[in-house]
């Protein structure tokens, strides 16, 4: 008896898949599903943003500075200390919430490193503190946000600084001991978009050998500095107030 061999075709007369090549497809479809999905999360949510300051002391870097003879003098903003990746740098920013579209809220945090400044110490009083910041250095998790803020909300290309002078002395109560850390509130000028307003920001110092570290923040309601909300296609809505923070680092003149 002869046996003949036939092959399987669909009703529609195309030759059928083998059914290891249908795996194959199916395998793939459902890694190509959970890759797009993942790099979604990553691009709009991506992994939690750095805390914010008010959350714990200021952080001293693991560079180390030897303590000068005297506190006494000026005390320089240094911006070649730390990282900004564990927070321990020198850096200004802001935090905003926003609603995303397709994934709700989200904190949006944008930090730059350019800052430079100074503060006069005599005993246990500062008696001045100023501090620049370059705007224009800002960066977040999402470069079109850093790029919308050239000319929307803070538009840096019109406002590329800011600026903090104090307007009263600063009792610290104390000398600075070296590793304890202590609240104080520091009254200035702030200069923010072209405008200029006094406000009080409460502070955290730190001193461990020859560097201060101060960290403050201050809510900021956009309409007291004339900013305009952004607007994207990829945002819902944004709130109409943030939160100005930094984390300054000191070293002795």
């Amino acid at each position: 008896m002869t046996t003949q061999t036939t092959n399987e075709r669909p009703s529609n007369g195309r030759r059928a898949l083998p059914r290891k090549l249908w795996v194959g497809v199916a395998l793939a479809a459902v890694v190509a599903v959970i890759a797009a999905g993942v790099g979604l999360w990553y691009v709009l949510i991506g992994p939690s943003g750095p805390a914010a300051v008010d959350s714990a002391p200021p952080v001293i870097p693991s560079n180390t500075v030897a303590a000068p003879a005297s506190l006494d003098g000026t005390w320089n903003v240094v911006d070649n200390l730390g990282s900004m990746d564990d927070g321990s740098a020198t850096f200004a920013g802001y935090r905003v919430q926003e609603q995303l579209v397709g994934i709700g809220g989200h904190t949006a945090v944008g930090r730059t490193p350019g800052v430079t400044g100074s503060l006069i110490l005599s005993g246990s009083k500062v008696t001045q503190v100023s501090v620049t910041v370059d705007m224009t250095r800002l960066a977040s998790d999402d470069s079109f946000r850093d790029g919308q803020l050239q000319h929307q909300a803070i538009e840096t290309n019109k406002f590329p600084t800011s600026t903090f002078e104090t307007t009263q002395v600063i009792d610290l109560g104390s000398v600075p001991a070296d590793g304890h850390t202590i609240a104080v509130d520091a009254t200035g000028r702030l200069t923010l978009h072209g405008v200029t307003r006094t406000v009080t920001v409460s502070l955290q110092a730190r001193r461990v050998g020859g560097i201060i570290a101060v960290t403050g923040s201050l809510p900021i309601v956009f309409s007291d500095w004339s900013i305009q909300r952004p607007t994207s296609f990829s945002v819902l809505s944004v709130d109409d107030h943030g939160t100005m923070e930094f984390h300054l680092l000191f070293v002795h003149a």
